[in-house]
């Protein structure tokens, strides 16, 4: 009975440290520039984006070794779902004139870096 109650406590414990692993964010992206999330070496993450400006956004995976694949418009007011490879960042970039918003939670590895190139 005891090494039951160990399972379970265990388990428990498990699944609280991973869905806690988590980043919650409201990123502005300005005109012609891109966001980049785990240009570093790090494990899988997964990405849900919401576009919550009046301009699209592009968005699409970068393996920190080079190249690039995967892109994707989102829309405004529209939400995707990106599972993203080790070793590989998420780039969302902004083409149109006017500043945009995004609304991320990052979950997996949540060791990344974050930055803004043009």
């Amino acid at each position: 009975m005891k090494n039951q109650l160990l399972i379970v406590i265990t388990a428990l414990i498990l699944v609280t440290m991973f869905s806690a692993c988590s980043i919650t964010s409201q990123t502005t992206i300005k005109p012609k520039d891109s966001f980049v999330l785990g240009d570093n070496k790090h494990g899988s993450f997964r990405v849900a984006l919401k576009n919550i400006s009046e301009q699209e956004v592009e968005v699409y995976k970068a393996p920190i070794d080079g190249g690039t694949h995967s892109y994707q418009i989102v829309k405004p007011k529209k939400s995707v779902k990106v599972s993203v490879d080790r070793n590989t960042a998420l780039v969302i970039s902004n083409k149109s004139s006017d500043t945009v918003d995004v609304q991320l939670k990052v979950t997996g590895d949540t060791g990344l870096s974050m930055g803004y190139k043009n």
